[in-house]
């Protein structure tokens, strides 16, 4: 049996050979089974590729692809499950805007931006997350299946057609050559053909007839960018309008007056106080100290740390410069300093430049 099967082999080893290059004429089929092959061929090469670049456009990075790749296959090699995420751009630079954001201190305008947008950078990852998933699920895995599983059955029919027209065509022009070969031999070798040609246009119609699943997958495939496309601008709607009212904040708020502290104020002795040693300065300020402010308008300079115990109140550091904005009565002011507005009382500060009403 298998010195017949090798045989066979070779019979239609020898046809494909006379056929290419002595010319021999081989069975010819009909033009649209031909227009078939051609449009199975596209096919087959069409679901390659779309799979390759769909995963492209939603993971754009190839070395990224690449070391999920590699862990992937290690992961099978060892046995274990390992899921990889695809680290979105999006992500990235949110996590980059929100680490720096918190490092520079949530107290100025910019480091709040930071923080906003990069908060809304981390939601635009997780609807491209949600976008990858939805397309894997909707469009990927039925081109997959169709490649492994109708296609691969198509192709299988298709290669065992031309196996047979070899077989057959061998037959008949082994006959026609004069060799002694039965009719029950050709008659079978001619069913094996037409039931491989039966069952390869079955399958190439069948595969080629199916515009109403393959349509459907482009629709969930438009349909999920367009919510995702949505989602995103949304977002980036609220951040746009976030910003807009966080540069007025920052506009509005009243110029800072900054005096440049000196070494007498951060009590760092010098080489003249060294080489005059004395006693050193109690560390409790003196309400008599005159502090040296250069200022443009009315200011004034805390001589203690004042922590606000109600709403409305001003806090502030020793030795901070404050813009005067009024005189409350006898006991408060109302100044500015680092970026807010406040009352605090008088005994806590020496007014440098008056308001002009005092």
């Amino acid at each position: 049996m298998a010195f017949a099967g090798l045989k066979k082999q070779i019979n239609k080893a020898n046809q494909y050979v006379t056929e290419k290059m002595g010319g021999a004429e081989g069975t010819k089929l009909d033009l649209d089974f031909m227009e078939m092959e051609r449009k199975t061929d596209v096919t087959c090469e069409l679901v390659e590729e779309l799979q390759i670049k769909t995963k492209e456009f939603l993971q754009p990075n190839p070395t990224a692809r690449a070391k999920m790749a590699a862990v992937k296959g290690i992961s099978k090699l060892s046995g274990q499950a390992k899921s990889n995420t695809y680290p979105q751009p999006e992500g990235v630079l949110g996590d980059c805007m929100l680490l720096y954001g918190k490092k520079l201190g949530e107290d100025s305008v910019f480091s709040q931006c930071l923080i906003e947008m990069g908060e809304a950078l981390k939601q635009m990852a997780d609807v491209k997350y949600s976008l990858d998933d939805n397309i894997k699920q909707s469009f990927l895995e039925p081109l997959h299946h169709l490649q492994t599983k109708d296609l691969k059955e198509v192709m299988h029919h298709r290669k065992k057609l031309q196996g047979r027209r070899l077989d057959f065509d061998c037959k008949r022009r082994r006959q026609a050559k004069g060799s002694h070969i039965p009719d029950d031999e050709i008659r079978q070798a001619e069913e094996k053909f037409a039931e491989s040609l039966t069952l390869a246009q079955i399958g190439m119609f069948n595969l080629l007839d199916n515009d109403v699943e393959q349509v459907a997958q482009l629709s969930f495939f438009a349909e999920g960018l367009l919510e995702y496309h949505q989602q995103c601008t949304e977002i980036l709607k609220g951040l746009v309008s976030t910003l807009m009212e966080k540069k007025e904040e920052a506009v509005n708020r009243p110029k800072m007056e900054f005096v440049p502290k000196t070494l007498a104020d951060l009590h760092i002795e010098g080489i003249h106080d060294l080489n005059h040693a004395s006693p050193l300065p109690s560390p409790v300020k003196s309400p008599a100290r005159t502090p040296m402010v250069q200022a443009k308008g009315p200011c004034c300079t805390a001589l203690y740390d004042f922590d606000p115990e109600n709403q409305g109140e001003l806090g502030f550091k020793e030795n901070d410069v404050i813009t005067l904005i009024s005189k409350v009565d006898e006991n408060w002011f109302e100044g500015s300093v680092n970026g807010k507005t406040g009352y605090f009382p008088i005994s806590y500060v020496q007014v440098n430049v008056p308001l002009p009403n005092m």
